[in-house]
């Protein structure tokens, strides 16, 4: 008789590996991980990191904790003027346009009457746009080429927009007060002067020495009442409004400074457009009796 070792235990059979697929398509598979939540994650959905690849997911989770960069009064950050560079060609367009169109000045430019008894209340604005001859446009141009840049790096393209056509709008309203309504008056020099007192405004927040710009002010407010034919209800009503809103905008509140700034904009724009209403009666009542 024989004796025979004992057989070893039977061991269980293995089961074969399972594939990994991606959290976000399970019908693709993968073997990379996300390196922060160790999810797998196909071509499609890895996002280049620091070491690895990441899940969309985890991106965007940092990046929430990244705060954005801001320019200098909240506005996102400009890397170029964008719109200086547009306001520029729009004037060098229209101005243009006027040789090949010449009714556009009486069209476009800012009247009293045509406002209140045309309700033609677009004038208003586009009179900023049109200019009387080529040392306007040049002078107004040269102004808007040197602080136009300055002043939306600043405050960034949305509120810069709102300053240059809030402050063109404030020349205009009073005008349409002080005015003779039956003169037709156009340019951007509304819009100009109000950018003359936002620089002023925004070097006293910063602690700069803005006398340079305080006389630029006073020469061209001198000019204005020196030379004849200049609008100086345009001039005044900018500088005013432009200072005033540019104020407004520099010294909000850094907590929940986009709310008040907007506010301080919608606040103006209302206040300039209850002047308007205001005074539109008296103009029809002093034409049509």
């Amino acid at each position: 008789m024989t004796s025979q070792p004992p057989l070893p235990p039977s061991q269980p059979e293995q089961p074969a590996e399972t594939v990994p697929t991606c959290y976000r398509h399970p019908d693709r598979e993968t073997w990379v991980r996300c390196q922060r939540c160790d999810r797998p994650i196909c071509p499609d959905c890895m996002r280049d990191a620091a070491v690895g690849f990441q899940c969309p997911e985890c991106v965007a989770e940092g990046n929430r904790g990244i705060r954005q960069a801001k320019s200098t009064f909240g506005g996102a950050v400009v890397r170029a003027p964008y719109v200086t560079w547009t306001i520029l060609a729009a004037n060098v367009l229209v101005f243009v346009a006027q040789y090949f169109v010449p009714d556009i000045q009486r069209l476009l430019g800012m009247n009293s009457l045509f406002v209140a008894l045309g309700d033609e209340y677009y004038r208003l604005i586009t009179a900023a746009f049109v200019h009387g001859g080529m040392f306007h446009i040049l002078f107004n141009s040269w102004a808007l080429y040197v602080i136009g840049p300055y002043l939306e790096r600043a405050f960034g393209h949305v509120r810069f927009v709102a300053l240059y056509l809030v402050s063109a709008l404030g020349g205009s309203v009073l005008g349409l007060w002080m005015d003779n309504p039956r003169i037709l008056t156009v340019g951007a020099s509304g819009a100009i002067f109000g950018l003359f007192g936002a620089v002023f405004v925004v070097g006293r927040r910063l602690n700069l020495d803005v006398r340079g710009i305080a006389v630029l002010i006073a020469i061209n407010l001198a000019i204005t009442f020196i030379v004849p034919g200049i609008s100086w209800t345009g001039h005044i009503g900018g500088l005013v409004t432009g200072a005033a809103l540019s104020a407004a905008l520099a010294y909000a509140p850094r907590e929940n400074r986009t709310v008040w700034q907007v506010a301080a904009v919608a606040g103006f724009v209302v206040l300039l457009a209850v002047l308007v209403v205001v005074r539109i009666p008296m103009i029809t009542m002093a034409f049509l009796g």
